[in-house]
């Protein structure tokens, strides 16, 4: 069975994770995607070990961040401040699909590695890059991680409760969604080449991929001119939240007013009156007393575990789910039934469990990877089979330090 992108080959030059990442899933499905790093050093993301007490280290030389957004790939070592090592890099370009970056663009023309310079190289080149802010505006140079793509495209105020102050959300989810973002224009415009032999340059930013995240927020701040409120769970919709059970465990809701189960939902809460209760009769209302109702179903719901209020609910086929921890999500049988969980022989720890494609495909298989490379160690070959190098080429590379 075929691998959706077998054939196409990407040369990056990327670090951390927002721009990493994006090839990394390109690798699951089936591209062939070579790392250019710094040499002796590499990309400092191979040095990050541990984050606020948490321990990152996976296998005997890695961490989890490193491998996490760089399986599946090929690593060489190329440094890229000297002609020679650019033209060492120029000549696998012409070979390569897809060039990709997210290092500063200050720095990439700097480095002779930017658009125009590489479209001569190579002109079928598919030219991907990641910002922090985008490629104009005053911010165009300034750099960016994922606490800044959540603190600038306003997801910080978009999460938590009223008069809270910003919350961030960990971890990584600007970085990995930036990374998914990048994935997808890489995709989108190799379409393009095929179908309409267009080349071109596209780019994507962490502030772009946040802030379109935030669409419908967006939106009503455009159309309406307010902001969209922060949820708060005493006053909100009573069908439209979120209960702690017997059990300490929590329940989220969801009824829609165009299927108002508001009847259904007091029968099984053991509150039939309710229904004859002029409060509380039109969705309106409810709204209006939203903080009465709240209280009423929070001690309805502190009488049985989640799993019995679960079971009682999608009886009557009324939207409802767990509201899972990290390590409830790992182990939900869902989760494991659709592959989003799946078993890897790691070549140093053995069987291990991984993260899966979120995407299913009836006729193409993925490569759900989690083994990074180590710094150059496929700089020989890739010189040989790809810029059609010979051993004293290499040699005199190294003696330049070039390697």
């Amino acid at each position: 069975m075929h691998k959706p992108l077998e054939g196409i080959r990407i040369i990056e030059w990327g670090i951390f994770h927002a721009g990493p990442g994006g090839p990394a899933i390109l690798s699951d499905m089936g591209a062939e995607v070579i790392k250019i790093e710094q040499p002796v050093s590499g990309d400092p993301v191979r040095g990050v070990s541990e984050f606020k007490n948490v321990d990152f280290n996976f296998g005997k030389e890695s961490n989890i961040f490193f491998e996490g957004a760089n399986r599946g790939k090929k690593s060489i070592t190329i440094d890229l401040s000297h002609k020679e090592g650019r033209d060492i890099a120029y000549r696998l370009i012409e070979k390569c699909d897809v060039f990709f970056t997210n290092i500063r663009p200050v720095t990439v023309k700097k480095m002779k590695m930017d658009y125009e310079t590489l479209s001569k190289v190579n002109a079928r080149l598919i030219y991907a890059s990641v910002t922090g802010f985008g490629s104009r505006g005053p911010e165009a140079n300034c750099g960016g991680f994922d606490f800044q793509g959540q603190g600038k495209a306003g997801l910080m105020f978009n999460i938590g409760e009223p008069n809270m102050m910003p919350l961030l959300a960990q971890f990584g989810l600007a970085d990995q969604a930036t990374a998914i973002m990048a994935s997808y224009q890489i995709v989108i415009a190799l379409l393009m080449r095929e179908r309409l032999g267009i080349s071109q340059e596209v780019e994507v930013s962490l502030l772009s991929t946040v802030s379109y995240l935030m669409y419908f927020n967006n939106l009503t701040a455009l159309l309406k001119g307010i902001e969209v409120p922060r949820h708060e769970r005493a006053s909100a919709d009573p069908l439209r939240n979120y209960y702690r059970c017997e059990d300490d465990q929590w329940i989220i809701l969801t009824d829609t007013p165009n299927s108002d189960h508001w009847e259904t939902i007091c029968e099984i809460l053991g509150y039939s009156e309710m229904t004859q209760d002029t409060r509380f009769d039109s969705r309106e209302k409810r709204l209006e007393n939203s903080r009465e109702l709240v209280a009423h179903f929070d001690r309805a719901f502190s009488e049985k575990p989640r799993d019995e209020w679960l079971r009682l609910f999608r009886e009557k086929n009324i939207i409802v789910c767990a509201v899972n921890t990290t390590m409830d999500v790992i182990n939900d049988p869902q989760m494991e039934a659709n592959d989003y969980i799946v078993d890897y022989d790691h070549p140093e720890l053995g069987k291990i469990r991984i993260p899966g494609f979120p995407i299913r495909f009836s006729q193409a298989e993925l490569k759900n990877n989690i083994v990074g490379p180590k710094l150059g160690e496929h700089t020989e070959n890739v010189l040989k089979e790809i810029g059609g190098y010979g051993d004293e080429d290499i040699e005199a590379f190294k003696k330049k330090k070039l390697l």
